[in-house]
């Protein structure tokens, strides 16, 4: 398959699942529905498609998008099919950041808060997942991973501890575990027009790395020998990674497994160099999270299930068909 086919199909796929997130939902919308929408009508279900249900999956293509670029990220930089945005604490630092926003008097409204506390946590967990793998003059990706593991543990034990002293009812706790298990909710124009602007620039900065990741690919002497810093360029990579991630998190919660998936679907299209994989994988994530999403408002009206008990029901067989392929030395 050419690459032109390959993102043509993957525009195709993304334009299909932006209207199929439009039309699945508590009630669905019918074709009448959305040529309404099209046309400009001024009905009812008209505008709650407008207003409610269009930004939802905007929103939620831009989460799947970031998860998806930052999952090609990490497989790139660690060399590791089973590399994904959840690694070096990213998703601990954002959960840590998330139940801060919800559980502490902050004085800024907490649909503010909740994001950059989010963003802030993700990003600090990074950090100090570098700086303890410095103190410990650890330089090879596998002794950076096991430090991330260990810092996620103890962020999730803070975590833990911050929701046992101060969820002082039932509602903060609901509302911090809802946030844990994933879900995309509606933000408004402000919310939705700063989410896929960091997002654009969050695939603009892993374009640009883009280059480095190849020659990376080559191991560590080959890169070195081609002019790359290479400790330097994977700590900027990890940190891009994860910051990526954390724009994800901060308005679609952890959704796991999506930057696990969606790097080998998109590889297997286009082929392993970066400058192709990187927008294809934003291409594939934004279709999956848009499609997974629209089922969540669907299966269990007029509940929403969480998004990441969908992702992990798909993701967790798809890890085990990878761990497969990997320990078969297939990548």
């Amino acid at each position: 398959m050419t690459r032109t086919l390959a993102f043509t199909l993957l525009t195709v796929a993304a334009v299909a699942a932006v209207l199929a997130g439009l039309w699945l939902g508590t009630e669905t919308a019918t074709r009448a529905d959305l040529a309404g929408l099209i046309a400009g009508s001024d009905g009812p279900f008209a505008r709650l498609l407008l207003y409610w249900r269009l930004p939802r999956v905007l929103a939620a293509f831009a989460v799947g998008a970031c998860l998806g670029v930052a999952g090609a990220v990490f497989q790139g930089v660690f060399r590791n099919p089973l590399a994904e945005p959840w690694l070096l604490g990213t998703a601990p630092g954002a959960a840590l950041g998330a139940a801060v926003a919800l559980l502490v008097p902050l004085p800024v409204a907490p649909a503010l808060a909740l994001p950059v506390l989010a963003i802030a946590g993700a990003w600090g967990a990074t950090w100090i997942v570098i700086a303890a793998a410095r103190a410990a003059r650890i330089a090879d990706v596998t002794g950076v991973l096991l430090a991330g593991v260990a810092v996620a543990a103890a962020l999730g034990a803070v975590r833990g501890l911050l929701l046992l002293a101060l969820s002082d009812d039932t509602v903060n706790l609901q509302v911090v575990m809802s946030w844990t298990l994933g879900g995309i909710h509606t933000p408004d124009a402000g919310g939705l027009a700063l989410l896929w602007g960091l997002s654009l620039a969050g695939i603009a900065l892993a374009l640009v790395l883009a280059p480095g990741l190849d020659r990376l690919g080559l191991g560590d002497e080959a890169a070195g020998a081609m002019g790359l810093n290479v400790r330097r360029f994977t700590e900027l990579a990890v940190l891009a990674g994860a910051a990526i991630t954390a724009v994800a998190v901060g308005w679609g919660g952890l959704v796991g497994f999506v930057g696990l998936m969606v790097p080998h679907m998109a590889r297997r299209l286009v082929g392993p160099g970066h400058r192709v994989l990187i927008p294809a994988s934003a291409l594939a994530g934004g279709a999956l999270v848009a499609v997974l999403d629209g089922l969540a408002r669907s299966l269990l009206p007029p509940a929403d299930l969480p998004l990441g008990l969908l992702t992990a029901l798909i993701g967790a067989p798809a890890f085990l068909l990878v761990l497969g392929q990997a320990r078969g030395g297939v990548r």
